[in-house]
């Protein structure tokens, strides 16, 4: 059969069309970031790493953990004692808990970083530090966190920030202690927003993770239903927090959504489980291996 001319250039543009709408499609695929990959802070089963470390880390796993935080290991229990537990039960690490690296502290960070293989360092925040109550003290913690940042950097480190409810809690001279710090700070420390101690402050998580942009690189997520220092904590969704506004706030920046809770009203591996069933199911974030 011969084509007309007609038909073949009508054939021609609907082709040249639906190229080009594809092209369009994949720039516009390639712009839609990710969800935030799902973690656990190992905080949350320390009891029960107390009593049995490897049979607990491979329960976490079992449920689908399979890239953690690190805290703090019982007494005696070496980094690198964790890190082959952990590598036994097929669990990475994707963060660390550290003290700020001064002193002998840098020596253990390298003695994380290894034992781990993480490059990403977390100043755990606790416990609460009165100069977050001042201007002074602010701008001195800042050039701490600066120095304490370019050792990270040097050795090819990453090093962020986590929070309790003081630094969302006004000072006497006006404002909010991790508002305050941004401007101060090097552009390349980050923040792991813990959702919960903001929202107790009395802070809208949403709004923090909203406000801090591109800083918010990992986010505690915990729920609980009373905001208090020591709340009633459950599972993720069972309680007050919003976190589907809380995602939305943070898409395209987060990295990492961690599950953790301090206690819990319920059985705490029941907790965890239905933290993860929750935060997939609802398109929150994605299982680590993927």
């Amino acid at each position: 059969m011969k084509a007309t001319r007609r038909s073949f250039l009508k054939t021609l543009g609907v082709g040249a069309t639906g190229l080009a709408l594809g092209r369009g499609a994949g720039r516009l695929f390639a712009a839609t970031p990710p969800l935030p990959k799902l973690g656990l802070q190992l905080w949350t089963v320390r009891e029960a790493i107390e009593k049995d470390a490897a049979l607990t880390l491979r329960r976490i796993a079992d449920l689908g953990y399979t890239a953690v935080e690190t805290a703090f290991w019982p007494e005696g229990m070496t980094h690198t004692q964790g890190g082959k537990l952990l590598r036994d039960a097929g669990i990475s690490v994707f963060a660390a808990h550290v003290e700020i690296p001064v002193g002998d502290h840098r020596d253990t960070i390298m003695e994380v970083a290894e034992a781990y293989d993480c490059d990403t360092m977390v100043w755990h925040g606790w416990p609460e530090d009165e100069r977050y109550q001042t201007l002074d003290g602010i701008r001195e913690l800042a050039d701490i966190y600066n120095e304490a940042n370019a050792f990270m950097s040097a050795n090819g480190l990453r090093f962020g920030l986590h929070n309790h409810w003081w630094e969302f809690q006004e000072i006497a001279e006006g404002g909010l202690p991790y508002y305050l710090i941004r401007s101060l700070l090097e552009p390349d420390i980050f923040y792991e927003i813990d959702t919960y101690w903001a929202k107790v402050a009395g802070a809208d998580p949403a709004r923090v993770v909203r406000d801090f942009g591109d800083k918010v690189r990992l986010l505690h997520i915990k729920d609980a239903l009373t905001l208090e220092t020591e709340g009633t904590m459950v599972a993720a969704g069972q309680g007050v927090q919003d976190f589907p506004s809380i995602g939305r706030a943070g898409h395209g920046n987060v990295e990492w959504m961690i599950v953790e809770l301090d206690f819990c009203e319920t059985d705490m591996f029941d907790a965890i489980e239905q933290s993860r069933d929750y935060l997939i199911n609802n398109r929150l974030a994605r299982p680590s291996g993927t």
